[in-house]
């Protein structure tokens, strides 16, 4: 029989275990898929007391996991440390110095580095595979860089942080508030302490940076991603939402524009006949559109255990098989140098929330307002009447520039009769 491939697993966390245990798990499906058996023979973690319920005896064990990636008797090193720095970047750039292939999930160090290994994993000729950095057992990356490799790809965009997604869900199914159920995901796991990388969008933005370098065929350009977070999302937005026909995601989305690539991460309204209004809990799910493949989407859980390594043995079957492609796409002599759009050139409708003083008069300020900018209105809502107290009034708008709208929102903020900032979230078409 062919000679397994050894693994060298840096990190042994939930991703680790869950690696450990489908390749030993399903090592027959595998060694049937890759031509030869793949087994883990050496890993590194700081904890070795620590029980992660499953056996670890036999294997070789590194406290440095920068140590493992240079033994010579690894093949492949896998990393599942996490971190956009530290002993995770360490880790790969001592991998590839050696000359290994690496599996990695993580998305941070992709995010923030991956020109960098990208290039370095091109001279020293190993690949340098990430299936599992996005969207957990969604084989996305795969589907954009060999699926549609034929295609000239218009726009990518998804929902993807299952956190936030879920929260999101739970807020419009129950009418309850954001700070209410971020702490009910806490107790369920489903977010962390500091949820902070989740529901703030850095996460989401991680992630699409990655989709807009494969599908745009470009260095990955993290720095230029607009990015927003879903603290500010209220139950009366998603009820008013819900009214108007529309559910609020937090969505990441990149598209190619004759100037350039906009890539944006931020709150969304989707009309709720769209395939991404339907996407609930903790679900990610990821679009693209191509010239001639059309319109595809891609759902499933987009984190957890059995999914993302599900992701990185696939990786894996790559590897034993002899499969080798570009990071992004393309060598980096043929990647795009298109360069990147600011926020402030995007054009969409947007919806508009404002709480009020009931008086005559405050809807002609704020529409006079809206004129001056060039903003034209689609709807307005205003439930009954309290003359005197504070009451909201909802606008959506025509397609409008960005930098239009945020003119407008701070004459609007600056009127004496609203009575907080305006609540904005940008509409999104299906």
């Amino acid at each position: 029989m062919t000679r397994p491939l050894s693994v060298g697993l840096a990190g042994l966390g939930t991703v680790g275990a869950g690696v450990l245990a489908l390749l030993r798990q399903n090592a027959q499906v595998v060694a049937a898929r890759a031509g030869r058996p793949i087994a883990v023979t050496a890993v590194a973690a700081r904890d070795r007391a620590r029980d992660r319920g499953i056996a670890l005896a036999g294997l070789r064990w590194f406290d440095d996991a920068a140590a493992l990636a240079a033994d010579p008797a690894v093949d492949v090193v896998v990393e599942v440390i996490g971190g956009a720095d530290g002993i995770a970047r360490a880790t790969v750039e001592a991998a590839i110095a050696a000359g290994k292939p690496v599996v990695t999930a993580n998305k941070a160090l992709l995010a923030v580095h991956g020109a960098e290994l990208a290039a370095a994993a091109e001279r020293a000729g190993v690949p340098l595979a990430f299936e599992a950095a996005v969207a957990g057992g969604i084989p996305v990356i795969k589907a954009l860089r060999e699926g549609l490799a034929g295609n000239r790809i218009s726009r990518v965009a998804g929902i993807l942080n299952g956190t936030c997604n879920y929260i999101l869900t739970v807020m419009r199914e129950r009418g309850r508030e954001f700070a209410e159920v971020l702490a009910e995901a806490q107790k369920l796991g489903y977010a962390e302490s500091d949820p902070s990388f989740d529901v703030d969008g850095i996460d989401a933005a991680h992630k699409l940076a990655i989709l807009a370098a494969l599908a745009f065929g470009r260095p990955v350009a993290f720095a230029a991603v607009h990015v927003e977070g879903i603290r500010h999302v209220s139950a009366l937005d998603i009820a008013f939402a819900g009214e108007l026909g529309y559910r609020i995601k937090l969505l990441g989305i990149a598209r190619q524009h004759a100037a350039g690539i906009e890539a944006r991460v931020h709150p969304c309204m989707v009309a709720h006949t769209s395939p991404l209004a339907r996407v609930d809990g903790v679900f990610n799910a990821v679009v693209a559109e191509g010239d001639f493949a059309g319109r595809i989407m891609l759902e499933g859980r987009g984190a957890g255990a059995g999914p993302t390594a599900s992701a990185v043995v696939a990786d894996l079957v790559d590897l034993a098989r002899g499969r080798l492609t570009p990071v992004w796409g393309a060598q980096s002599g043929m990647l795009s140098d298109a360069p990147s759009l600011p926020m402030s050139a995007h054009a969409g409708c947007y919806y508009l929330r404002l709480m009020v003083v009931d008086r005559p008069g405050v809807i002609a300020d704020v529409t006079a307002v809206l004129r001056d900018a060039g903003i034209s209105l689609e709807s307005m809502l205003q439930r009954g009447r309290s003359p005197g107290e504070a009451v909201p009034v909802v606008l959506v708008t025509h397609e409008t520039r960005e930098d239009a709208m945020q003119a407008a929102l701070a004459r609007i903020g600056a009127l004496d009769a609203v009575l907080e900032p305006p609540a904005v979230i940008r509409i999104e078409p299906a």
